[in-house]
């Protein structure tokens, strides 16, 4: 199961520690399809149009078509370097000669190097210490210089800010910027372009910027599609916030979907939210990673968790058969991202696994004498379970003096197929124990 990491929120406001003013429900405005339109003309060249893929499986569970638009193909491996690039272009001869800072973890780090890097400026980055290191390398490889600040994004972020005002650098905020926005938006006009049938389309959700640029253009060119936010339910900021009218900040955090892992949104951002009245769904941890292994497994598609949680939000609507009324075939799912530490990819798939009721965990006791734990894996292969690793024990203070306790993981073919082997081991006399 993948580590989540408790940490304290994060506020999307541009000042530390200042509460968001209410916002107006015109603010939408501060973001145009003309300045998205703008955007998409510095882009050209930069940034690259990504593909659509339309996935099978979720087209049939869910009656209608469903694809995915894979920005975890695009340049520095999310959407991010579309906003980084237009609020770097946009800065002025002089603001451009102090350099820029940016604080990230991941994708917002590597698009903001990738960015100053084609422009000619100096970069530089705060990493929280322990930040995965094929993050930390490919943002060097764009040219950025790296320092590690604390131990999480909110710290770095902090230390950014004050390398800014030590240093004059502009600070590139990672949602809370109208350039940067409408550098997201450019997303949605390559959705309607590929996609003009498109009835849904369902974006990934931290701070906002990405479904606020979505929403403009879909409110400027096509009002008849449904924008759709999707969060993890453990770091769902904007459900709370839109119901009470602002920005409001979540104690803590606990996701696997960092990336997404805002505690408050941004202000800019959620004053289009807000105004446009998007819905924002969440859904579990579980399907998260469900979500990651069947695009990895059937779509062939490598996306971070917090790229994918726009899928799991269609797996869940599968699962409820008759589905969120919200997401009405054709759908467009955003895939954000794919920038994910290969040892945490290892854990999701496992995690995934087993959520989908593909890797069972039993445990059992034995009578302690010779054949026994044969005896077992026979049983085991008599069902088709592949056996993955067998712990063997007799030191258990609950154990009698004639026992052994045997924990065993097993590769089964779905949910059925775990409860076919639950039940024939409960035949043969065993009392298996599932973890």
């Amino acid at each position: 199961m993948a580590t989540h990491k408790e940490r304290p929120a994060v506020e999307g406001d541009t000042t530390p520690g200042k509460k968001p003013q209410a916002t107006d429900r015109t603010a939408h405005a501060a973001v145009t399809l003309d300045d998205v339109l703008a955007a998409r003309k510095l882009l050209g060249g930069v940034a690259r149009p990504t593909p659509l893929a339309w996935s099978r499986p979720l087209s049939e569970e869910l009656g209608g078509e469903v694809w995915f638009k894979c920005e975890n193909l695009q340049r520095a491996g999310s959407f991010k370097v579309r906003g980084a690039y237009v609020r770097i272009h946009n800065l002025s001869p002089e603001e451009r000669a102090r350099g820029v800072v940016a604080a990230s973890a991941g994708n917002h780090a590597q698009g903001v190097a990738l960015a100053a890097s084609l422009h000619g400026i100096e970069s530089t980055v705060f990493m929280p210490e322990g930040a995965p290191l094929p993050k930390v390398a490919a943002t060097e490889s764009y040219g950025a210089r790296v320092r590690f600040s604390g131990t999480s994004v909110d710290e770095a972020l902090l230390a950014a800010r004050d390398f800014a005002d030590e240093t004059g650098a502009a600070f590139i905020h990672p949602f809370d910027h109208p350039d940067v926005i409408a550098g997201q938006g450019t997303v949605a006009l390559e959705i309607l372009e590929q996609c003009p049938q498109v009835k849904t389309v369902v974006v990934s959700t931290g701070g906002g910027g990405l479904l606020a640029g979505i929403g403009t253009v879909l409110h400027a060119l096509r009002p008849d599609v449904r924008l759709v936010g999707v969060q993890a339910a453990a770091a769902a900021a904007y459900p709370a916030s839109l119901a009470a009218g602002e920005p409001l900040a979540l104690a803590s955090m606990s996701t696997m979907a960092d990336g997404i892992a805002v505690g408050r949104p941004g202000r800019v951002p959620f004053a289009i939210v807000r105004a446009l009245g998007t819905q924002v769904l969440t859904v579990s941890e579980e399907s998260i990673s469900q979500a990651v292994l069947l695009l990895l497994e059937r779509s062939k598609l490598v996306v971070e968790p917090a790229g994918a949680v726009g899928v799991a939000a269609l797996l869940e609507a599968a699962r409820q058969r008759s589905g969120e009324p919200c997401l009405e075939p054709p759908i467009v799912a955003v895939l954000s991202g794919g920038n994910v530490d290969p040892l945490l990819l290892l854990r999701l798939i496992r995690h995934g696994l087993a959520a989908a009721g593909r890797f069972l965990s039993l445990r059992l006791r034995l009578v302690d004498r010779p054949g026994a734990l044969a005896q077992l894996l026979a049983e085991l292969a008599a069902v088709d379970a592949n056996v993955v690793d067998v712990e063997h024990g007799r030191t258990s203070a609950g154990l009698g003096v004639a026992e052994v306790e045997v924990a065993v993981t097993l590769e089964t073919r779905g949910p059925e197929h775990a409860e076919v082997v639950v039940s024939r081991l409960g035949a043969a006399g065993y009392a298996p124990l599932v973890k």
